[in-house]
């Protein structure tokens, strides 16, 4: 049977556009700063509470926004310019880092505080996250959209090695609200580079008429709804990754009270747990990004991640859990990554941005959700217990959508008259003729 291949004609082809650069190298140096602030949130309130069932509600706070307004982020991604748009959201982001450096450089700051601060980002991530999504093919196009999201992974979590490593350093040296402001430095580096950028150059996709009444928005919201419910392959891509950041990604739940409770390496040793984490991920990623890769490593990425989590929930060695957290990172991003190619190549571009947010609220709006069940576990049953449990789940999770991958209508390789984009074929056109199930647009597609 004949799966579609999602593979990058160059490793770096996408650094071929100046936009795209620019937004590349403002990205990284921010997501430096923003895993330090990760790390440092979470130290914070394990430091003034000592509960891991808090950290769980820090969740809520930043992500159950995402889950209540994430489908409504997609429809503001898909009708405002998203290169303006995100302006607004990464100066909303500095502004909250910088009040978290004076609330903790004070001494001043209280649980409640962090909480509402959370809150803030998580009603800003639900129409920042969509937007950059959406945002990445207008940089590069459709030809080079999947090395973009490998590459834009490779950022993430060449960041997230970076970022957690020195964040543990910074604060076991001089306290958790340094990271708080070296966060809130970085974000001047997306505004400089959003600034820089060509508007000519940019491909911006059809945007629909807005929404006039709450009839319509709904209406709107529908279309990508339903574009989901029938398109087999961007449903399975989506349910996994909602099953598996529900129960196995909840590192910034779990990994603080595993480093302090149970390997007793403090904040230094926790930063290098998340940043093993990350040296994985960014590993996996620019294996996507020069190699490509199939449909299926969405599967087998959320499979990698449950076993090596049964394995730390088992195995109470720091140096051990290093290299597990290394396999772990490797494989969360193995099926993010894909499961994202999928749905970028799949939808068609005016429905990108609402389709991507049902994506992106199933992905961080189910954090909630498991931040507090596993937070509850760790509370009562351990950190360790927690984390084999949510790699169970996973692990159970990925060999289900197995039988369901298997069970997808077969690509039979035949064109249609439906106009696509000129240029070499890409996997998008190979979908569309799968049929119901697989590729079935909604509504005009180009």
């Amino acid at each position: 049977m004949n799966r579609p291949s999602f593979a990058a004609s160059a490793g770096l082809s996408a650094f071929r556009h100046r936009n795209y650069r620019l937004y590349f190298g403002g990205q990284l140096v921010s997501l430096i700063g923003t895993w330090m602030t990760s790390v440092a949130q979470s130290w914070l309130i394990l430091l003034l509470t000592g509960n891991p069932f808090d950290l769980g509600l820090l969740t809520v706070a930043q992500f159950g926004p995402v889950l209540v307004l994430g489908l409504f982020g997609g429809l503001i991604a898909d009708g405002l310019p998203k290169r303006r748009t995100m302006y607004v959201t990464q100066t909303v982001a500095m502004g909250v880092s910088f009040l978290l450096f004076v609330l903790a450089a004070t001494k001043t700051v209280q649980v409640w505080e962090v909480f509402a601060l959370g809150a803030v980002m998580g009603v800003r991530n639900a129409v920042d996250m969509p937007t950059r999504q959406a945002f990445a093919v207008e940089m590069v196009g459709r030809e080079d959209v999947g090395n973009a999201i490998a590459l834009n992974s490779a950022m993430f979590n060449g960041a997230r090695v970076v970022g957690p490593a020195i964040a543990g350093l910074a604060i076991g040296a001089f306290g958790v609200s340094i990271a708080f402001l070296i966060d809130a430095m970085s974000f001047l580096a997306v505004l400089l580079g959003l600034f820089l950028m060509t508007e000519q150059d940019l491909r911006p996709a059809p945007r629909f008429d807005r929404p006039a009444s709450v009839g319509e928005v709904f209406t709107n919201l529908g279309d990508g709804l339903r574009y989901v419910r029938r398109t087999g392959l961007i449903m399975l891509a989506i349910v996994v990754v909602g099953v598996v950041a529900t129960a196995g990604i909840n590192f910034t739940i779990l990994i603080p009270p595993l480093a302090a409770d149970v390997l007793h390496v403090g904040a230094s040793g926790y930063g290098f747990l998340m940043a093993a984490s990350g040296l994985g991920s960014l590993l996996a990623a620019l294996a996507i990004a020069f190699g490509g890769t199939r449909a299926s490593r969405m599967l087998v990425g959320a499979f990698v991640l449950g076993v090596a989590e049964i394995l730390i929930g088992g195995i109470s060695n720091y140096a051990i859990d290093l290299v597990l957290m290394f396999v772990a990172g490797a494989g969360a991003i193995s099926m993010m990554a894909t499961a994202n190619t999928v749905i970028q190549l799949e939808v068609p571009d005016e429905l990108r941005g609402r389709v991507m947010s049902v994506y992106l609220t199933v992905f961080a709006g189910t954090s909630p959700l498991g931040g507090v069940a596993f937070g509850a576990i760790a509370s009562n049953a351990g950190a360790a217990v927690a984390i084999g449990i949510g790699g169970a789940i996973s692990a159970a999770a990925a060999l289900v959508g197995v039988v369901w991958y298997r069970r997808l209508p077969h690509v039979d390789g035949n064109l249609t008259a439906r106009k696509r984009p000129a240029g070499p074929l890409t996997a998008v056109d190979v979908l569309d003729q799968a049929g119901p199930g697989m590729g079935e647009p909604v509504g005009a597609a180009d």
